[in-house]
């Protein structure tokens, strides 16, 4: 990987090849809070791609009529599997993939324009900015988060992961400074649910990876996780928020270890596996 690469807009010196077609992607599932505001961050794609695996609430809706080819799946896989099939649907020469509850800002649109003319690199990381509670976390360990999500399509792929999936390229990689805004956790519900959903799905994936689990394991890797997000990452800078997201932290990570614990201990205690 290179070292900090930021593309600016410049103008044009002479002649120069067809812009190369971006597709976007996306997976949902029961995102009308959120869908709206993400596609229209990427309007300027040529093609976007919305994977869906069952909503019920008007996200397949709104997303066709704000332009989108969308598809459905009948059964769910895991975010990894899934974002590799809308990927396998995108057309173009480029790929950009996006969740729904990001944005990207003017400032990073015009970078990935620019990006793919150039061509220099065949992937680019860009740098997400979180909320957390109604506020952008600077510090904590989310800012800058740095994630890939512009490629080449054919030079990269979605690691196979339930659950915090990530992309693989083949090539070269270069950085965008450009900011995608994320609504992860925009109010306190959000977080609880969250925190729900991600511990169940890292305990399947550890359990699935044979890996073992106990209770004093799961007390000492949530207040890891809580010194990290806290003091080395500086947390404290960011606030009460910040001492709100390094106990979010601690408690998401205590509860995937004690869950992994309590999936070692069911079959001995009840006889069979449900």
């Amino acid at each position: 990987m290179t070292s900090d690469y930021a593309v600016h807009a410049q103008g044009a010196r002479g002649a120069r090849s067809p812009m190369p077609r971006l597709s976007v992607i996306v997976i949902t599932k029961n995102e009308i809070l959120n869908i709206g505001d993400c596609l229209r961050s990427v309007a300027f794609a040529d093609e976007v791609v919305v994977l869906d695996s069952g909503s019920t609430d008007g996200t397949v809706d709104l997303a066709r009529s704000l332009g989108a080819t969308v598809t459905q799946s009948a059964d769910w896989p895991g975010y990894g599997p899934q974002k590799n099939r809308a990927l396998a649907a995108a057309s173009g020469d480029w790929v950009f993939s996006i969740d729904a509850d990001e944005q990207v800002t003017p400032e990073l649109a015009a970078q990935l324009r620019e990006a793919m003319a150039r061509g220099s690199f065949d992937a680019y990381m860009v740098n997400r900015f979180s909320n957390f509670c109604g506020r952008y976390m600077e510090h904590s360990g989310w800012y800058p988060d740095r994630v890939l999500r512009l490629f080449r399509r054919g030079t990269a792929r979605f690691s196979d992961d339930i659950v915090h999936e990530r992309v693989i390229a083949d090539g070269k990689v270069g950085r965008l400074s450009g900011k995608l805004l994320h609504n992860s956790m925009p109010h306190f519900e959000s977080v609880l649910g969250k925190l729900d959903r991600y511990s169940t799905a890292g305990a399947q994936a550890l359990h699935a990876r044979g890996k073992k689990g106990s209770f004093s394991q799961a007390l000492l890797h949530g207040w890891w996780a809580f010194m990290r997000t806290y003091v080395l990452k500086l947390g404290f800078l960011d606030g009460q928020l910040g001492l709100a997201l390094a106990i979010s932290n601690a408690e998401g990570t205590y509860y995937r270890y004690l869950k992994l614990w309590l999936m070692q201990r069911k079959p001995a205690a009840s006889g069979s596996q449900r």
